[in-house]
């Protein structure tokens, strides 16, 4: 009997140390966040991907009660501070804030030290923007179906910059010649910013930037825009109409940015999280920082950024394998 006692007290204490447990762990994920979140920005400061994120993240501070920290962690193409939060741990104090080239890196068939579908969770689409076709002033033309004309009349002959091998002005370049049947010849620069500079000096032919850095040097007539890749005109050059318009109809291509973080985040954080950032997206100041650079807020759930990132892995995968694009 006294065994039996003993053997029962022994089960009482242990269900009870096991319930304080569970207690504790059920209470550090309700009490999420009780420190601050690092929100790693994989380029370098200064364009539109860390401008965003810092507008973001001060706004998601303020909602979640603890620091949103941009930190920086540029080099690879992104590859570098995509890695560093796909083995982060999974506690919701390390996020990834990504942009189009997260998946052109992972469709060119490189090495990566990350599945991107399957070390990383989508948390969140932020907004998405248009790109332009900008030609040289010496090009002479100012449409852009004079300029596929041209480029089918001399094939290989029209040279176009991009920000690097394998990056979305490389990719979204190709899939636009694709698309026209016309050949180019490509030419990579370390960003997009030397490519500008040969566009004006008349020593490069054309590019595919994003609206929102070329604007100011369409405006100023120091290179002729044709057409923007959205689905709709921008009111940042209300003046050119889409590419569908003007010569390829159907054609869409757009520069998307958005929130991960590690797989198998606690459901209640990311939930928390999707919930915080299209709450964030509503913000009328928010709005007018992604309308400066050409965007459009695209709140999401995770499912939905989710089925945007599969679709254009398989997209440019695709385009790599059909042209036969080198991208190393």
């Amino acid at each position: 009997m006294m065994f039996a006692n003993c053997s029962t007290r022994r089960a009482a204490l242990f269900a009870g140390a096991i319930a304080f447990v569970l207690a504790g762990h059920v209470g550090a994920q309700a009490a999420w966040p009780n420190r601050p979140i690092k929100l790693v920005v994989p380029f370098v400061p200064g364009g539109s991907n860390d401008i965003i994120a810092r507008v973001l993240a001060t706004k998601l501070g303020a909602r979640l009660g603890q620091s949103v920290v941009v930190e920086n962690k540029g080099g690879a193409g992104g590859t570098i501070g995509t890695d560093y939060v796909a083995k982060s741990a999974p506690d919701g104090y390390t996020l990834l804030f990504v942009s189009t080239s997260f998946t052109t890196n992972a469709a060119s068939g490189k090495q990566l030290p990350y599945d991107l579908l399957k070390d990383l969770q989508p948390i969140g689409e932020v907004a998405a923007g248009a790109f332009v076709v900008v030609v040289s002033n010496d090009l002479k033309v100012t449409t852009l179906r004079e300029f596929i004309d041209l480029a089918r009349a001399k094939p290989n002959s029209i040279s176009y910059g991009t920000a690097g091998i394998g990056g979305i002005n490389h990719l979204g370049t190709e899939l636009l010649a694709s698309a026209a049947k016309v050949q180019l010849v490509h030419v990579p620069y370390k960003g997009i910013g030397p490519a500008f500079a040969d566009l004006m000096g008349g020593n490069l032919q054309m590019a595919l930037p994003t609206l929102a850095s070329a604007a100011q040097h369409i405006h100023a007539g120091k290179m002729q825009g044709l057409a923007v890749t959205g689905a709709q005109r921008s009111p940042l050059a209300p003046e050119l109409p889409t590419v569908a318009e003007a010569a390829l109809p159907g054609f869409v291509l757009e520069v998307w940015w958005g929130i991960v973080g590690p797989a198998r985040l606690p459901v209640p954080v990311l939930k928390r999280l999707n919930e915080e950032l299209n709450a964030v997206l509503a913000l009328p100041d928010v709005r007018e920082v992604l309308a400066r650079e050409g965007a459009e807020p695209r709140p999401s759930t995770p499912e939905e950024f989710g089925r945007l990132i599969g679709a254009d892995v398989a997209r440019w995968s695709k385009l790599i394998k059909d042209t036969n694009i080198k991208v190393e």
